[in-house]
């Protein structure tokens, strides 16, 4: 579907498991029976084609494009703002199309279930959701208000009217209506070939694998029978990805979904029998209707398989089969516990032998049960109604609310001897525990003819966790925190059916306290309200003018249609080879020898890559220790690249790579985390005065992977003649790429030529360790005299490349009762990982902000890089603040804590007042963060919501809020070492054509911050033309030499300078002829210009560095940044960014899960040049920053290898994660005088207000613990899980557990704990 043979490039492949949404492609299915067609979506990376027989495919492209019809779903995606980098964006469009094609007027819970299994890393999903609401037939708004206004409506509340404000980011005017009757029919002739052909089996023989799928169940047991180990394929998500990672090979597989013994759907006397082919998503669909039919007492089952449902997966996931979910008997299921503490029947079919035996029997005896033999197969599910008397519940707990394999699951049934509350019948089934799912049969027995009391809960619990015995874990999940689950879930078991009992006779059974009730509500999705608030432009302002205006990316409408071009998208070059990397499988080893015999065995293999093919430089030293290509003589962390094969095909290299043997000597030590590393650079600190010293403190924050949704990706074209070679890379450092390739080949940088039209998200993993892989593909493409193209796969990209840095922090706070704080002593401990990069950047950066919005009398701050066997740490958004300012905010709570005071409190009293100095003594006037901070608690209604708050907490045991408002001062700029060549340098080349268009280059990268639409803005009012006159291509070392790279915000300021300074340039040469003819358009100057005026009128580059392509260059005055660290002095930042945020949370106390039910935003960002842009980058980097904070946990065996290396492991923020209500507002009337048109860069400071997230779950902690008389100091660390929070909600269950084992050790290591 994706293959250059039919030039559909548009689904992208993200991951590669059905996790990320990428690849989302809606397939439709017509049934001569009932003459219906059915939409559903799929992941078309785990869809085998063979599958697709009869079926019509409909890809991004299908559904419009710019050459012939944009469709409204992807005309509304792109007004609304809703891409970035792009790379998501087409999934998305098709996950929204399917369900519109199935229903034009969705609910929004229909909506949001239809994009659960779509991910971004970009937009944060607030734009996403608004083009979604205009699909959906109910209003989303609350209508709260007295008026019926929305409650976030804000504008007329809290704005002065003399301010000019918008909340609009876009019109609703400009969309074309949704019109059904326009969608692509069902192809004519698959609809004849279903009716008019009979079925029969299909059999289609590939290069290795034999595809068979059989019309009937006679010819499906006989095939069992001649191919025994053969799986049965429907839905693929179990066996693609054993194939794909992990290695398995079948010859044969069998797909039975055509069967119509295997599509059953039957009411009977006592229940509902499914066949095992049946999707889940029918099954869903069955359930809720059936439950809507029948009476409650009968549909209890159903409602328990359901709420299953529900979580289960993303929508292109429940599009797979009901059966195989079942007999894959893993312990992962959310299914099999419920089904089977349910009684349900599974009806099994073998040559000559039919049977049905209880589900609850194919977990039996754990792992080896064999009740099914190979011949049988499972033909339908028999799901029974429940009887009267009889409750049924299922519950789940997993790192992440929707889409995510579960930690623990349960499901559990009890039936009561008739009027009373004894226990007649119990069943309790746990999944997560261990490999498969198991029962706890003896504590059942044990509790049968019980009353159902407290007594009996106390004894239940104690009896579940003596008889499930969990090992431990291999994953890096702690065997005490599933255990407490498994008791929790039990308890919240026992509310429900105590609640229940009450309900049916209240005078005999007493039911639950009030303030228990809300445990029994699980939190829900919902469609998010949200509005954002700017500043429109002036009156005065001409309306050609874009500048401030909320302007769709330059690039939106192709993200939608997919014609937008990444890497991997680029049309195959004639010869091109593939290539696959080999890497480390040791963290620290002596590599003995490489045996690559059987891997040029290989189909399709050209060679193999290794340090002896590079030419040159395999090494680069932008410090002590060096960059390395190639491993030479030893590794020193998994995932290091020892070698590489390159291939006619990306399987063919891949297989052959797997080949490859390398023999290794294990070097002591294995150093993966900070406590045993030593720091092998110096330690940087500044030193003041320091007083008296009250209270000490820890915090250790985790890593955190960059999960760009396009992987690194490069193309390497050798052009044949004088040593040439193009480079077609997703990168932030174009210039850093053709340098570390230049000097591998042994060739001056003007042979290499680097191309990057767009990046697919970057957010600074895409500079040096970008530069080592294209380095590798360069390397191969010179050998081989081929184009090589190198696209990293998801699970290799989070293996090969590091991510954000692991801090260690260790601080004593001294202060005043009052809260004033006096002085602070700090140590941050940086894991650098196993070479350089840019970690002392990162150590410096965290102690020139440790400060954030406080003032600080007296400080002393040292920062510590270490060396360990871990891939290198490297750049990413905020660089090093967001750990940094995470510990200050730590501190500050403490602080809280011991004198009593809010935290809030704290926070305004020790917050910059007035002009003063930074601890490095640059000057600050902090105007604007006192306004952000007072317009934060205003709008937010901070003051009201914490007494609401409290008074809910009061009513509410087992569910507790928090809310938490957090300042910020993000200081912009990052010359920190005087490494000029680093940073700083900008460069726009502008050309005007004799028709009067404008071609514009410059060398900023677009990696989804809109640079390239800002530019456009910028040439737009300084040439006072159109933005549809103006075009930007690429960015390439050919046309712009020696650019800064794209990173620390700083993109649009120092490019949009230069773009600006060369239109004035060219505008300045055209005067003399508009001086001549003033009431003339663009188009009469240029043509009269044309006639009068030789070439270089029409072509001016303004390089802001030395360097310049031409001989016409002016220079612009970079930033004068510098720190004196001998002194500890200095003014190493331009200007500062201010904000503040406002969250508030909901937790679940039994199981550690919570709900983001409000965050308030207020940035300063000087004067906007797109509110859209900016808005959508604020928010982004909010949620993910919410990502570091609360989820996203890097896991690692004790042998350095990462655990948590793809979407199913790594959990990074989805729909289900965002706010309830989001509101974003831009403080009025600021000024930057130092970046263009006053405006600041907006890209990372949003990072660290995700911490207000953070805060808030704190303060929700510490409402449960001093209800329950706690010790009140206690320690979070980041990220703040599901698995932390439950460990501080500390109760019975928690209590129980530690009694029964001092606590298993989890063999895995967190990084940074």
């Amino acid at each position: 579907m994706t293959t250059f043979s039919v030039c559909l490039t548009g689904t992208k492949y993200g991951c590669g498991g059905g996790g990320c949404g990428a690849c989302t492609v809606m397939i439709s299915t017509y049934e001569p029976a009932s003459k219906k067609i059915r939409h559903y979506s799929a992941n078309a990376c785990l869809l085998p084609i063979c599958s697709l027989y009869g079926a019509a495919v409909t890809t991004v492209e299908g559904v419009g494009s710019t050459k012939t019809r944009i469709h409204p779903v992807q005309e509304r995606l792109a007004k609304c703002h809703g891409s970035q980098c792009g790379f998501c964006t087409p999934g998305m469009v098709m996950s929204i199309y399917t369900l519109l094609r199935n229903h034009p007027e969705p609910t929004s819970e229909q909506m949001i279930a239809a994009l659960a299994g779509n991910l971004c890393r970009c937009t944060g999903y607030r734009p996403i959701l608004d083009a979604c609401k205009t699909f959906c037939k109910e209003s989303i708004c609350c209508q709260r208000k007295a008026n019926g206004k929305c409650c976030l409506d804000q504008e007329d509340d809290l704005f002065d009217n003399k301010e000019k404000v918008s909340t609009s980011l876009f019109s609703t005017d400009e969309f074309q209506p949704l019109d059904p009757t326009q969608e692509l029919i069902f192809p004519p002739e698959l609809m004849r070939m279903a009716e008019n052909q009979p079925k029969r089996t299909l059999v289609f023989h590939g290069e290795r694998v034999t595809w068979i799928s059989p019309v009937s169940l006679d010819e499906l047991l006989d095939l069992k029978i001649a191919h025994p180990k053969a799986p049965l394929v429907v839905g693929n998500t179990g066996v693609g990805p054993d194939v794909k990672f992990r290695g398995v090979f079948h010859p044969v597989l069998i797909a039975p979904a055509r069967i119509p013994d295997l599509n059953v759907l039957k009411y009977t006397n006592d229940g509902l029998t499914l066949g095992a082919a049946c999707s889940l998503s029918l099954v869903k669909d069955i359930l809720t209707n059936a439950i809507a039919e029948f009476p409650e007492e009968k549909t209890r089952v159903f409602c328990a398989v359901l709420q299953q449902l529900r979580t289960l997966g993303g929508e292109q996931i429940r599009n797979v089969s009901f059966g195989g979910n079942i007999i894959s008997r893993k312990s992962t299921s959310d299914l099999n516990p419920v089904l089977a503490a349910s009684n349900c029947m599974l009806n099994l079919a073998s040559r000559g032998q039919k049977r049905q035996i209880p589900m609850s029997d194919i977990f039996a005896d754990g792992v080896g049960n064999n009740t099914i033999t190979p011949e049988e197969v499972l033909v339908s599910i028999h799901i029974p109604y429940s009887r009267k008397g009889e409750y049924v519940a299922a519950f789940r707990q997993a790192p992440r609310r929707e889409n995510a394999l579960p930690i623990t699951n349960a499901g559990m049934r009890v039936l009561f001897e008739e009027g009373t509350d004894i226990i007649k019948d119990l069943s309790i089934f746990y999944g997560g525990a261990v490999l498969t799912t198991v029962c706890a049969k003896q504590t059942c027995q044990t509790l049968t003819g019980r009353h159902w009391n407290e007594q009996m809960l106390d004894e239940a619990c104690r009896l579940v966790l003596k008889e499930i015995a969990l090992p431990g874990s291999t994953d890096g999940e702690n065997v005490d925190y599933k255990k407490t689950l498994m008791v929790s879930f039990f308890y919240r078991f026992f509310l429900e059916v105590s609640q229940s009992l009450k309900t049916m006779d209240p005078c005999h059974f007493p039911g639950i306290p009030m303030e228990y009730g809300s445990v029994l509500k699980d939190f829900k999705t919902r469609m998010p309200q949200s509005i954002q608030i700017y500043q429109d432009v002036g009156p005065s302002q001409s309306p050609q003018d874009p500048v401030g205006r909320p302007v769709m990316h330059q690039s939106g409408i192709k993200h939608a249609t997919g014609e937008a071009v990444y890497i991997d998208d680029l049309p195959p070059v004639d010869g091109e080879l593939f290539l696959a990397a080999v890497t480390s499988s040791r963290a620290h080893a002596k590599i003995v020898s490489i045996d690559t015999s059987e891997a040029l065995k290989g189909a399709g293999v050209f060679d193999v890559i290794t340090v002896h093919d590079v030419p040159a430089a395999n090494e680069f030293y932008f410090s002590d220790d060096p960059e390395i290509i190639f491993a030479r003589n030893e590794v020193i962390c998994v995932g290091q690249i020892v070698c590489a094969v390159v291939a006619d095909s990306d399987v063919h290299a891949k297989q052959a790579a797997a080949k490859v043997k390398i023999e290794y000597e294990m070097l002591e030590p294995v150093i993966l985390t900070i406590e045993f590393s030593g720091s092998f650079l110096p330690s940087i600190s500044l030193s003041y005065n320091c007083v008296f010293l009250i209270r000490s403190g820890e915090i250790c924050i985790g890593g955190q992977k960059h999960f760009y949704m396009e992987t690194q990706s490069m193309l390497a074209v050798p052009k044949g003649e004088d040593e040439e070679m193009d480079l077609y890379v997703s990168t932030q450092h174009p210039a850093i790429i053709q340098e570390m390739v230049a000097a591998s080949l042994g060739v001056p940088a003007n042979r290499i030529m680097c191309h990057v039209k767009r990046v697919g998200g970057a957010f600074g993993g895409k500079i040096l360790r970008t530069g080592l892989l294209a380095s590798v593909a360069a390397v191969a493409a010179n050998k081989t005299s081929r184009a090589v193209r190198l696209i990293l796969s998801r699970e290799d990209d989070m293996v090969i490349t590091g991510g954000r840095h692991p801090f260690i922090a260790k601080y004593k706070v001294g202060f005043m009762n009052d809260g004033r704080i006096t002085a602070v002593d700090a140590k941050y401990y940086v894991n650098g990982g196993c070479t350089p990069d840019e970690s002392v950047l990162v150590a410096e950066v965290s102690l020139l902000k440790i400060d954030n919005a406080y003032k600080i009398p007296n400080l002393r701050c040292w920062a510590y890089v270490c060396k360990t066997n871990l891939p290198s740490n490297t750049a990413f958004r905020g660089f090093g603040f967001p750990q940094s300012g995470l510990v200050t905010e730590t501190w500050i709570t403490d602080v809280a804590d011991k004198t009593g005071l809010s935290p809030e409190k704290i926070r305004e009293i020790n917050m910059y007042k007035k002009n003063e100095q930074t601890h490095f003594k640059q000057k600050l006037d902090p105007q604007n963060l006192i306004r952000c901070w007072n317009e934060c608690m205003e709008k937010s209604a901070y003051c009201s919501r914490r007494t609401a708050i409290n008074e809910f907490n009061k009513q509410n045991y087992w569910k507790k809020r928090g809310i938490a408002i957090v300042p910020m001062k993000f200081p912009f700029g990052d010359l920190l070492t005087g490494k000029a060549d680093h940073q700083g340098f900008a460069a726009a080349l502008v050309h005007i054509y004799t028709d009067g268009s404008v071609l514009l280059t410059h060398g900023g990268i677009e990696m989804g911050q809109g640079i390239h639409t800002k530019m456009i803005q910028v040439a737009s009012r300084e040439l006072n033309i159109p933005m549809s006159s103006i075009h930007f291509c690429e960015t390439s070392t050919t046309t712009v030499p020696n650019a800064c790279a794209s990173i620390g915000s700083a993109g649009t300021d120092v490019n949009g300078m230069a773009v600006k300074d060369a239109c004035q340039t060219l505008l300045k040469r055209l005067q003399p002829i508009i001086k001549k003819n003033p009431t003339g358009t663009w188009n009469d100057w240029i043509a009269q210009a044309v006639s009068k005026v030789c070439a270089y009128l029409l072509c001016y580059n303004e390089n802001c560095g030395q360097f310049s392509s031409c001989g016409l260059c002016s220079s612009i005055r970079g930033y004068n940044e510098y720190m004196d660290w001998e002194k500890g002095e200095g003014h190493p930042f331009t200007y500062f960014i201010f904000g503040a945020a406002c969250s508030e949370v909901e937790i679940n106390c039994l199981t550690g899960d919570h709900k983001n039910l409000r965050t308030d935003i207020i940035m300063d960002i000087g004067c906007s040049i797109n509110p859209a842009v900016d808005i959508g980058q604020i928010e982004g980097a909010f949620v993910q920053g919410i990502g570091l904070y609360t989820m996203e946990e890097l896991k690692y065996s004790s042998e350095g290898v990462l655990y948590t290396r793809g979407p199913d492991q790594y959990k990074i923020p989805a729909v289900c994660d965002i706010p309830e209500q989001f509101s974003v507002s831009l403080l009025s009337s600021s000024q930057n005088p130092y970046a263009i048109y006053a405006s600041k860069g907006i890209g990372e400071a949003g990072f660290f207000l995700g911490c207000s997230v953070f805060f808030a779950l704190r303060d929700a902690v510490t409402s449960v613990r001093n209800e329950r008389g706690l010790k009140k100091t206690f320690a979070l660390n980041s990220p703040l899980t599901a698995e932390q929070i439950r460990a501080n909600c500390a109760d019975a269950f928690t209590e129980m557990v530690r009694e029964g084992e001092e606590g298993s050790v989890p063999v895995n290591i967190k990084v940074g704990l």
